[in-house]
């Protein structure tokens, strides 16, 4: 997921379950709440919010004012990664089935969202079968349609005009890449996918080639939402999406600001997920990460749509003083390097670096444990099947370098006295800058130069998502991080480590690893239905990973992230990546 999002990445849904089945919470483990914002009261108590509902209310009303420091990738469903902007997409999107508007770990399980259940499936895995609510509506009331379903799914196809999202389906609906998507499509309704099939508008059929066990998680994500086919205006739809969802846009001046309003098609009785409390959501971008957390203090706005967390400026008065406002939730995330085999094709070049790194130093750079997390030391999250937090492959958990391995592994590259790279990193994220800083120090104790360069977050997809882009700047180190799209180990690791998920654009297959092996033990994992014995498949996957040394994992993040006190309904949830459910949010007017 950078921020994912590709941060990324991510899921739909979300709302309240009815306050009267909820426990308004209070503090836990810290300051039992005190006062935020300015002297307002309300805050509900540090960590009142984690893995439970603070401030549950059913009243509508008010504008829900987001901040961040981080633009979109793409706010086009098909297009978007980051997570947060899957999390923000369920305001106007809506998919056939979504994840459960519950706190934590049940927030994992699919629900109903336009279908009408979580679909038919036949004995085979083969064939998944759904029918449409009556009642669902885009904003301008026309019904929504199966073939509308269609023509968005087929729109991921197109990724020479709206590259940059997940491709999951296409690899799953059509791995031999017959289809060219709807913009080359030649039949007259340009729905010529044959792997869906629409008989009617009520009815959607999605034949597998080949049985994949997480297929529904991929239906719950933005890229299988609806597109009108005379609404999509291409490269230009996220810009201003046609909504299917409780809120359309008004305005967006990218960069600047966004503001939602009510969809007055939406009927909340065909949603049983999303309340849609706020009469209004805008967000306010700003290129000043500590001047967004003084005005989240001050009270100006609500939360950080980006959710990465409070700044080291204004960390400490944040939990010295309102302490009652944050909550320090595990994210989900992994916060890494990554090494572009085309830059520093030699592993031992590349084992170098990882021997030379001080995580101590990484995990500080990115806040210490409670603001950064606990020090990673492989690429598969502690909460998915498969995943061994013992696995320590190049002795990072003790934190300090191992100077005398880094210097054998020059030596073995024919780089005795070090060499040259280039670290990139994004030009909006503090904690990303610093991070290379210390990486970067602790290389030049074994005589590699590796030189910072700043990139536009915004523009990610065409800059280290381009290999040629990476290639051409000598790209040798990129600082980024990834949560799963959904919570297995298919959903972490595939668009990171398969060979087969590489683009020339919109790619996070950075290191551009393509190992047959790999490859051939997710095409064994998909099939397998026993969750337990496909995440021991996904451990030998994570270890054929370490063994190539294209990462370098800095921690599983913990994040300490403000929470107004005007807000309501507030709580994580393991679906966006231990994000706030934004979907579920309400405000004290």
């Amino acid at each position: 997921m950078t921020l994912m999002s590709s941060q990324r990445r991510r899921i739909a849904a979300g709302a309240l379950l009815a306050a009267a089945t909820m426990v308004v919470t209070t503090a836990c483990g810290g300051d039992s709440g005190g006062k935020g914002d300015s002297g307002k009261t309300g805050a509900s108590g540090f960590n009142a919010a984690v893995n439970k509902v603070a401030n549950a209310s059913d009243k509508k009303g008010g504008e829900l004012k987001f901040i961040g420091s981080q633009e979109a990738d793409s706010w086009d469903p098909q297009r978007g990664y980051y997570g947060f902007v899957w999390d923000f997409a369920r305001y106007y999107t809506r998919q056939l089935v979504t994840f459960k508007a519950e706190p934590g770990a049940a927030s994992t399980e699919l629900v109903s969202d336009l279908a009408t259940d979580t679909g038919k499936v036949s004995a085979d895995g083969l064939t998944y079968t759904f029918t449409l609510k009556d009642g669902v509506a885009w904003e301008d009331g026309k019904p929504i349609t199966s073939k509308d379903i269609k023509y968005g799914i087929e729109r991921i196809w197109a990724q020479d005009v709206i590259s940059g999202g997940p491709i999951y389906l296409q690899q799953v609906l059509d791995p031999k890449g017959e289809y060219k998507g709807p913009y080359k499509d030649t039949s007259a309704d340009k729905l010529g996918l044959k792997a869906i099939e629409t008989p009617d508008d009520k009815t959607i059929i999605f034949k597998l080639p080949v049985a994949n066990g997480d297929f529904l998680q991929m239906l719950a994500m933005p890229a299988a939402s609806p597109v009108r086919q005379d609404k999509d205006t291409k490269a230009k739809y996220g810009l201003k999406p046609f909504s299917s969802g409780p809120y359309k846009w008004e305005s967006y001046t990218p960069n600047k600001s966004i503001k939602l309003v009510r969809n007055d098609k939406w009927d909340s009785k065909t949603d049983t997920v999303r309340k849609a409390l706020p009469d209004k959501v805008s967000v306010t971008f700003t290129t000043n990460a500590d001047d967004m957390d003084n005005r989240l203090v001050e009270g100006e706005y609500d939360l950080d749509i980006n959710a990465t967390g409070v700044g080291a400026a204004a960390r400490q008065k944040v939990l010295q003083q309102h302490k009652g406002n944050v909550d320090n939730p595990q994210t989900g995330f992994i916060r890494y390097a990554v090494f572009p085999q085309t830059v520093i094709p030699n592993i031992e070049c590349r084992k170098a670096i990882i021997y030379a790194a001080d995580s101590k130093s990484l995990q500080t750079a990115r806040g210490g444990p409670q603001g950064g997390g606990d020090i990673a030391t492989n690429m598969l999250p502690p909460a998915l099947k498969g995943a061994d937090a013992k696995a320590d492959p190049y002795g990072k958990l003790g934190g300090a370098p191992d100077l005398a391995k880094a210097k054998e592994a020059l030596k073995n590259c024919g780089k005795p006295n070090g060499f040259k790279t280039t670290i990139a990193v994004r030009n909006n994220k503090k904690v990303e800058i610093a991070t290379a800083e210390s990486l970067q120090n602790s290389l030049k104790a074994v005589g590699i130069d590796a030189q910072i360069d700043l990139f536009d977050g915004a523009q990610t997809s065409g800059i280290i998502g381009s290999p040629k882009v990476v290639k051409d700047k000598g790209y040798g180190i990129i600082i980024m991080g990834w949560g799963a799209d959904f919570p297995t180990g298919q959903g972490f690791l595939q668009p990171l480590v398969d060979g087969r998920f590489i683009l020339q654009s919109g790619n996070n297959n950075f290191s551009q690893l393509n190992d047959k092996a790999i490859n051939g033990l997710f095409d064994q994992a998909l099939k397998e239905t026993d969750p337990t014995k496909a995440g021991e498949l996904y451990k030998q996957i994570n270890t054929k990973v370490s063994e190539a040394a294209v990462y370098l994992p800095f921690t599983h993040e913990k994040n300490i992230i403000w929470r107004s006190s005007r807000l309501t309904n507030v709580y994580t949830a393991d679906a966006y990546n231990g994000r706030y459910d934004y979907a579920s949010l309400g405000v004290v007017k």
